[in-house]
């Protein structure tokens, strides 16, 4: 997941030490340790899914976090029976100045226990303080059981593993009515230029909204305004030019203002540049930069729009009692690939937990958070999907849940990692979001991606 709605600082512990009756809220897999990390012969029955990680008694962790709101009381819940089960008190802390508190705190010699960090980029940089400790083998144990290459790669910084992956996102869908594609016979799109034909269709024979334009697009969202258009770029390099040039864009080889990246703001510009196309309910190609990207999509509902380019976390934006389903009030299909054949390459996002004490409490919470246990828990809950192979997608709470867990899974996804959060984020969380912004607003595109290019550390 990108970015979350923040709300003020929270801080909730999560307690609940006595024994007596504690049972495991999940039978979905066991959980996988190292030697080092043992069952506790003195652990109560009904606690065998918790044996592994031992009792701990009397000891806490600080789980540091951006989460928030519903999602933060949801995080909350996982560790009910852990913390029962092992005497741990999980204490999670919340904070709106995460990516800038994160690193006072290091400097302060007062780090959490725990970070749930939401950009490789970002731990990347944390870890060059010096203040993350290694993996213990019990998390990495989780990591090569439950997880892919990739994303392992992704927890890695130099020849270290630091932090396992916690929750993913897919991106690149593009929401749509299905009722207004069955009333109008238009077709989901399987290449990108049969979702330019349907986007030129739909501006010449109109909507039922008033300012009826085909596509609505908002990119603010306070001090990180830009980023769902990163989101487009991504996707379009990933499916234009391959994983070669993504992979070396993100690292910093091959430059924004090359031929192929070019090409990609060129066309996404194309769409969003085009008044004939864009917001039209919302106030046209101008209102793209300061239309929240909760609300951007919510013109379909009205008619005003038909097709919104989001994540798979969109879904909680529906109001309530909005019908998620391929025939119901919305749904969503892939970014399609540039071409017939293509593979099926997708874009995402996820969050990953790096531990800054190097104690067997703190081994604990981030062994059991690494696991499948951890995973089919919180995915039950609601509202987030993880790219843990252990979690049954039937736990997702929506069907497009369960489609974006399916893709995470399958051996045939081309799947890339967030290009901006990849990035160095004085590129990515700040030059990129700032230029594909002031892109929108009419600055010209050449020195659009010279000035990205310019915000590159030197190193």
């Amino acid at each position: 997941m990108k970015r979350r709605i923040i709300l003020p600082v929270a801080a909730i512990a999560v307690s609940g030490l006595l024994l007596a009756g504690c049972s495991s809220s999940s039978d979905d897999g066991g959980t996988t340790t190292s030697d080092a990390m043992t069952s506790d012969p003195g652990m109560a029955a009904g606690c065998e899914d918790y044996a592994a990680y031992g009792m701990h008694e009397g000891t806490e962790v600080e789980v540091y976090t951006t989460i928030t709101g519903v999602e933060l009381g949801q995080l909350e819940d996982t560790f009910t029976d852990f913390s029962s089960c092992t005497g741990i008190t999980v204490n999670v802390v919340s904070s709106d100045q995460f990516e800038t508190e994160i690193n006072i705190r290091i400097e302060g010699g007062n780090p959490p226990d725990l970070a749930i960090i939401p950009q490789p980029g970002l731990l990347q940089t944390v870890v060059g303080t010096g203040a993350v400790v290694a993996a213990p083998a019990s998390v990495e144990a989780n990591v090569d059981e439950f997880w892919s290459a990739d994303w392992k790669k992704y927890g890695t910084v130099g020849q270290t593993f630091y932090a396992a992956p916690l929750m993913a996102s897919v991106k690149g869908w593009i929401w749509y009515s299905p009722s207004e594609f069955a009333a109008n016979g238009y077709e989901v799109p399987t290449t990108w230029d049969e979702l330019m034909t349907l986007t030129e269709t739909m501006a010449a024979t109109g909507g039922s909204g008033e300012n009826y334009k085909p596509w609505c697009i908002g990119f603010e969202s306070g001090t990180a305004t830009g980023w769902p258009g990163t989101d487009w770029l991504e996707d379009i390099v990933l499916r234009e030019s391959g994983t070669d040039a993504y992979d070396a864009w993100v690292a910093g080889d091959l430059k924004f203002n090359s031929p192929e990246i070019k090409s990609a703001f060129e066309k996404f510009g194309a769409i969003a540049l085009n008044p004939d196309y864009v917001n039209g309910g919302l106030g046209g190609v101008s209102s793209i930069a300061d239309t929240s990207f909760q609300e951007s999509g919510l013109p379909i509902i009205d008619g005003s729009c038909s097709l919104h380019h989001q994540a798979s976390f969109y879904e909680a934006q529906w109001p309530e009692g909005t019908d998620v389903s391929e025939n119901g009030d919305v749904w969503a299909f892939l970014t399609p690939p540039m071409a017939e054949g293509d593979p099926a390459a997708v874009t995402g996002g996820g969050e990953f937990v790096a531990a800054f004490r190097d104690a067997e409490e703190v081994a604990a919470v981030q062994t059991f958070m690494a696991s499948d246990t951890w995973a089919n828990i919180r995915v039950s809950e609601g509202g987030v999907i993880s790219a843990n192979k252990g979690l049954d997608p039937t736990n997702a709470s929506s069907a497009i849940g369960q489609q974006a867990i399916e893709i995470l899974q399958s051996d045939d996804t081309v799947f890339r990692f967030d290009g901006s959060d990849l990035m160095p984020s004085a590129v990515g969380a700040s030059a990129f979001w700032t230029e594909i912004t002031n892109y929108v607003q009419g600055k010209d595109l050449d020195t659009v991606l010279s000035d990205i290019d310019a915000a590159w550390p030197a190193s």
